[in-house]
């Protein structure tokens, strides 16, 4: 059950920053899916493209899928997180002021790029 969970909340947070910056599976559900829940790095994005797969990533998700490496019910709870998140990322963003927003991403984009860097 805490395996749900965690997966609705990195889906509900890709969502808000899809709304607010238009990612979500490459810059934040990859890293989360190898970081936390500890997928290997072909799984994580096989399980990102099939939830984000309407339509943006149907063709390498497919890919993805034939060759093992999608995690169907993982990317379905991440999915829902999406669904809900991307309509509040996307009016939390709008009510901010653009340099607020710029600075926000940068410090995202940042403290991803340190982990990986890392290599934690």
């Amino acid at each position: 059950m805490a395996t749900y969970s965690i997966l609705l909340a990195i889906g509900l947070v890709a969502g808000v920053l899809g709304g607010m910056f238009g990612i979500g599976g490459g810059l934040l559900m990859v890293p989360a899916l190898i970081l936390i829940m500890k997928m290997k790095q072909l799984d994580a994005f096989g399980t990102s493209l099939a939830a984000l797969v309407p339509p943006a990533g149907l063709l390498g998700a497919i890919e993805y899928y034939r060759n093992g490496n999608t995690n169907i019910r993982f990317a379905l709870l991440l999915s829902i997180g999406l669904l809900v998140g991307i309509y509040f990322g996307a009016r939390l963003v709008i009510s901010l002021p653009p340099a607020v927003a710029r600075r926000i991403y940068g410090a995202f984009l940042l403290v991803v790029a340190v982990r990986f860097l890392a290599g934690k």
